[in-house]
């Protein structure tokens, strides 16, 4: 039943997003003005942050392209269940929703999934363009560690998002690492991105697909992670119930 239900938010939002076909293209454009910049920057910099980018390869722009990659994954976890309960409330169909008996889980995960089956040929697209276009080597992937690391960076960000802290987004990208090593920054500033699940996420990432790192080697990272979501899901879950509660108390889920 559970797997049905999924298959129909999918279903029902892939015809949604096929309905503006000329996106599409404007989407495979839109990747390519994205990577061109970093590209040329890695180029006009070339040996200058050797030192930082050793630990990943020495590559900037094979760094800065996962980094982008898993970027959008966060930012899907962070804003797809909040932006996805938005939409249905401007349409006026959260409330039918709710009312039905499908459990509240379960329609969480299934307004959400089609943002990560989007990410996931947008994610396949980048990857593409870095290989075919811009000499990308991935020789040393441990997929074992890079589904590990995935897996819980999509729980631990998700859980962010149920806490609506949409300016995590913002810290994610200019201290976790998204574009540039943490290891460029000043000391204290450096710190305080480690306080970040992101700095984790993307450090390992990197790590696992560029030097071929073992879910073994990465147990520092894994075990930040982990503690993350332990306490990230469950905090996430009571927040969005309690709201919800509160909503239907006060008579606001039609409101938007």
């Amino acid at each position: 039943m559970f797997i049905r239900k999924v298959t129909a938010f999918i279903k029902r939002d892939f015809l949604i997003e096929t309905s503006y076909r000329f996106s599409f293209f404007l989407e495979i454009f839109g990747i390519i003005t994205t990577l061109l910049p970093f590209y040329f920057i890695g180029r006009l910099f070339e040996g200058r942050m050797v030192s930082h980018l050793i630990p990943y390869g020495g590559d900037y722009f094979s760094y800065v392209l996962l980094g982008l990659t898993l970027s959008n994954y966060i930012g899907t976890s962070l804003s797809g269940i909040m932006g996805q309960i938005n939409n249905e409330q401007s349409m006026g169909t959260l409330e039918a929703l709710l009312i039905t008996p499908t459990k509240t889980w379960h329609l969480l995960i299934s307004m959400s999934l089609w943002g990560f089956v989007y990410n996931t040929a947008q994610s396949i697209l980048y990857i593409l363009f870095g290989v075919l276009f811009f000499g990308v080597a991935l020789k040393s992937v441990n997929l074992l560690s890079c589904l590990i690391i995935f897996s819980l960076t999509i729980i631990t960000f998700s859980s962010l998002g149920l806490l609506s802290s949409s300016f995590i987004l913002v810290l994610s990208g200019l201290l976790g690492g998204v574009y540039f090593p943490v290891s460029v920054f000043p000391v204290w500033l450096m710190n305080i991105s480690l306080l970040l699940p992101v700095t984790h996420s993307i450090e390992a990432m990197q790590l696992a697909v560029y030097k071929g790192y073992s879910p073994l080697m990465l147990l520092p990272q894994i075990g930040i992670l982990v503690l993350f979501s332990l306490i990230l899901v469950p905090l996430g879950f009571a927040s969005f119930g309690y709201a919800l509660k509160k909503a239907k108390k006060d008579g606001s889920l039609l409101q938007y």
